[in-house]
């Protein structure tokens, strides 16, 4: 397939409809989920004509690991599209040589995925008591994994206007009666569950410790997070030290919490608005990135997730001070449409894109990418907490 969005056509029309609009998320009116697509067409280039590179290279670092290109796996939780999940996503991944993140909602264990991909990194969530929270990162430190994320930037939307599909507690009797005839109607999907004797697994293994006998569903999960008071940046500061590696903070929109965020000691951030399933109306994270890449881009690595559906998208992101981006829903719909040779698809287009942008614009590598490569409108760019954090600063 030659492009995300034909990948998103794919799983589509293979998919259940409300699994299908379960991948879609978004909150309220989704105007940020829009507004994190649309961003990225309101940039263009001032592309070079001669001195064209034969050879261009997208090879970088994130967190101390080296990568093929700059695009690595965003965590996202109960990958059920696929009999695989995220075992097959963590093969892909290492297949095109790039890091894996593995949610602590996801449906296979972190032992399972960093057995594949020894460029795992293990995705927290402010959960639990602090002696459950370090007995998670634990469990994943002895699994393998090589860093660790810390989301922020989820709210979970209770609503959306285009409607917000039923999803089940468990996949027992009764519910997999209520939903026989949305499966019926994709044969193909219904047919490798049941070929890989399998049914769509909506547990969470990694939020107990290893071979708990009865870890908790999504839903169980969620609770257990919505039931944790909302943490401090002396927590996420205490958090950050009980693991001695590297370790980003994911959910960055302001200025001021980038700069929080490094004096917490963080590896790495990311721009996030956790791909506008949190609170609407957050600008989208191209507008938001680069402000927070001069402020603190000098300091610490600054990722970007939120929107990433080509490679233009990336060459952008990476030229506006990004080390690399992070994707979510483009490699969901490869999964669905063609299990881990879908989410393998979907790099090779990205990959591909990066190469053609960068053709075009006359560079040899990622890293000699520029601000002044992208052509940014007035009034493109939103500096969030910008002001606060100078006032704090002149003080």
């Amino acid at each position: 397939m030659e492009s995300v969005a034909e990948m998103q056509r794919r799983a589509k029309k293979r998919l259940p409809p409300s699994v299908y609009s379960a991948l879609i998320a978004g909150s309220e009116r989704g105007n940020t989920y829009d507004d994190n697509m649309a961003a990225f067409g309101e940039l263009g280039f001032a592309p070079h004509v001669a001195g064209h590179a034969a050879v261009r290279d997208q090879s970088t670092t994130v967190m101390g690991q080296h990568i093929s290109m700059p695009v690595i796996i965003s965590p996202t939780g109960v990958q059920a599209v696929d009999p695989d999940g995220e075992v097959a996503v963590a093969r892909a991944a290492a297949a095109r040589g790039t890091i894996m993140g593995l949610s602590s909602f996801a449906s296979k264990s972190v032992e399972d995925v960093a057995a594949v991909n020894s460029q795992t990194l293990f995705q927290v969530y402010w959960l639990g008591t602090r002696e459950e929270m370090v007995a998670r990162m634990e469990r994943a430190k002895a699994a393998g994994a090589v860093g660790m994320i810390l989301t922020l930037d989820w709210s979970f939307s209770y609503g959306r206007d285009w409607g917000s599909p039923a999803i089940p507690e468990t996949m027992n009797l009764a519910a997999m009666a209520k939903f026989a005839p949305e499966g019926l109607i994709r044969p193909a999907w219904l047919y490798k569950f049941a070929k890989s004797g399998r049914i769509p697994d909506l547990t969470t293994p990694n939020i107990l410790p290893a071979g708990a006998p009865q870890p908790p569903t999504f839903f169980g999960a969620y609770g257990m997070w919505q039931q944790t008071p909302p943490p401090s940046w002396e927590d996420i500061a205490w958090l950050r030290a009980q693991w001695d590696g590297p370790f980003m903070l994911k959910g960055i929109s302001r200025v001021d919490d980038a700069r929080r965020a490094v004096d917490a000691g963080f590896s790495a951030i990311s721009v996030s608005n956790h791909g506008g399933n949190n609170l609407d109306g957050t600008p989208a994270t191209i507008r938001m990135l680069p402000a927070v890449a001069e402020a603190v881009g000098d300091e610490i690595e600054v990722l970007l997730d939120g929107g990433i559906r080509r490679g233009s998208d990336v060459v952008k992101a990476v030229a506006l001070g990004a080390r690399a981006v992070m994707i979510g829903r483009a490699y969901l719909w490869g999964l669905a449409a063609n299990g881990q040779a879908g989410v393998e698809n979907v790099f090779d287009v990205l990959r591909m894109g990066v190469d053609s942008a960068l053709l075009g614009m006359g560079k040899s590598s990622i890293a000699d990418l520029r601000p002044d490569d992208i052509v940014v409108p007035d009034g493109f760019v939103r500096a969030l907490g910008a002001d606060v954090d100078q006032a704090a600063r002149t003080l």
